[in-house]
């Protein structure tokens, strides 16, 4: 019944994508949704894309093993770098008007930074997209009981989410993650009654944890442990904030009110939500510790399925499982479609001026395709567990893409020069630290983020009559 279930509520989904798909008449509509969508469709499409595998599956391992300490990236950086984009950038970038984040670069400091940028920012989704793709491999293989493996799930759950993202584009993604953000929230509160009414209540839970030392958040008093803390953080918080999918929430809104609150709301949201599977998670070591030993060194992803699997009745499965699926969908879509919009519009319209605006809608759809078609290769030949594919995603766009963002927009010299050696300087030095000293005392992308500030300065503050005379 579970994985009857699971079917006809894909089957579903995709249809309500496809009947979303009817309203993209052009690239405006399939890139931003014809900058239209009001206040809570919004704050749905910001909440559900962050609420993804990571934050289910991912997270909750993560602090199974380290604690809160280590989980600082996601869910407090990432929640944390949606309410600065509303409380800093949304403004900014709404009133622009542009289709994509990479057209701010190519305003601001010409098309050579563009290109540069906008290949970072496609490169660093290639992770995120992954996690998803592996999520629904691991959810069809345990809702199946392993009759379907996780690499025929994945192949399921990649092509099942490429039909509608490929037509719908941003309508689809909105009115699906709408639905789903509601079907998260129901799931995920349901779910928690009924692992509380067998752990004792939360006070229980909370108090076990405490006693366990998972409450310890910051980090040891030596300077390894503080920017170790600070890079993880610095990641997710500021790394995130030069993408296309928050960029693309941004600038879908109806105005720029609503892009701002949305931004904010969305992070408050996900921020609160982010912590029930940790609390879903745990209890399994006060309900089937068992469970903790057979899966916590092995493969500690598995932990909160096979918890409700085992412990819980089937319409709690049917919601817990429907959450899950909400939001690994809702995830996966967005981040399939803000790298393919970003490369067709920065990149190949870049190198063929004439395109139509037709032209380009289809160029969009192609590089979809092409996308989901690497990325699915890529989640079936990975080892990294989920948290880390999240992660790990953010680093080349904190070292190179939001020194040249945030300077952009508050900074008066920022220039071409300086745009370009800031990206250069970040990447060089992150580079070079990765490939020399990965486990330095300063971490790579730390590094790289500081040497991407030095850019900046060092190009800004060339005299502009030096720059006019070059």
């Amino acid at each position: 019944m579970l994985l009857g279930f699971v079917i006809v509520y894909w089957v579903i989904s995709v249809g309500i994508g496809l009947w979303a798909a009817l309203r993209v008449k052009n690239t405006a509509d399939f890139a931003a949704a014809g900058h239209s969508l009001p206040l809570p469709i919004v704050t749905a499409t910001v909440f559900a894309t962050w609420f993804g595998s990571e934050t289910v599956l991912g997270i909750p391992a993560t602090f199974m093993k380290e604690g809160l300490g280590g989980i600082v990236a996601d869910p407090f950086g990432s929640s944390m770098c949606l309410i600065l984009v509303g409380v800093f950038f949304a403004k900014h970038l709404y009133n622009r008007r542009m289709l994509t984040i990479g057209d701010f670069f190519r305003e601001k400091y010409g098309r050579t930074v563009e290109v540069l940028i906008t290949l970072c920012i496609v490169v660093s989704y290639l992770g995120w997209v992954a996690a998803q793709i592996k999520a629904l491999g691991l959810v069809f293989n345990v809702v199946s009981d392993g009759s379907i493996s996780q690499t025929t799930g994945m192949l399921i759950g990649a092509s099942s989410v490429l039909i509608y993202t490929l037509f719908g584009g941003m309508w689809s993604v909105a009115i699906t993650d709408f639905i789903q953000m509601i079907i998260i929230v129901i799931g995920m509160l349901y779910i928690g009654g009924e692992m509380t009414a067998q752990t004792g209540g939360i006070g229980v839970v909370l108090e076990h944890a405490a006693q366990a030392g998972k409450f310890n958040f910051w980090p040891d008093a030596n300077l390894a442990a503080i920017l170790g803390f600070i890079a993880a953080l610095f990641t997710m918080m500021l790394g995130s904030i030069p993408q296309q999918d928050v960029f693309q929430r941004i600038t879908s809104s109806k105005n720029v009110n609503i892009a701002v609150q949305a931004s904010i709301l969305g992070g408050v949201l996900y921020f609160v939500f982010a912590f029930v599977p940790l609390y879903l998670a745990y209890s399994a070591t006060l309900i089937s510790p068992g469970l903790i030993e057979q899966y916590l060194e092995t493969d500690a992803q598995m932990i909160l399925p096979k918890l409700v699997m085992g412990y819980a009745p089937l319409f709690a499965q049917i919601m817990f499982f429907g959450a899950l699926l909400s939001a690994i969908k809702s995830c996966a879509s967005a981040t399939l479609l803000a790298p393919s919009v970003t490369f067709a519009e920065n990149i190949v319209r870049g190198m063929f001026k004439h395109l139509s605006d037709k032209d380009l809608l289809r160029v969009m759809r192609i590089t979809v395709l092409c996308f989901t078609v690497i990325v699915t290769a890529f989640a079936i030949n990975s080892d990294l567990s989920i948290f880390k594919m999240v992660e790990s995603a953010y680093k080349i766009t904190l070292v190179a893409a939001f020194v040249p963002l945030a300077f952009g927009v508050y900074w008066s010299r920022a220039n071409p020069l300086a745009g370009l050696l800031a990206a250069l300087f970040g990447l060089a030095t992150w580079i070079a630290c990765e490939t020399l000293a990965p486990k330095g005392l300063v971490p790579p992308q730390l590094a790289g983020l500081c040497a991407s500030v030095m850019g900046m300065l060092i190009g800004g503050l060339v005299p502009r009559t030096l720059l006019r005379s070059t």
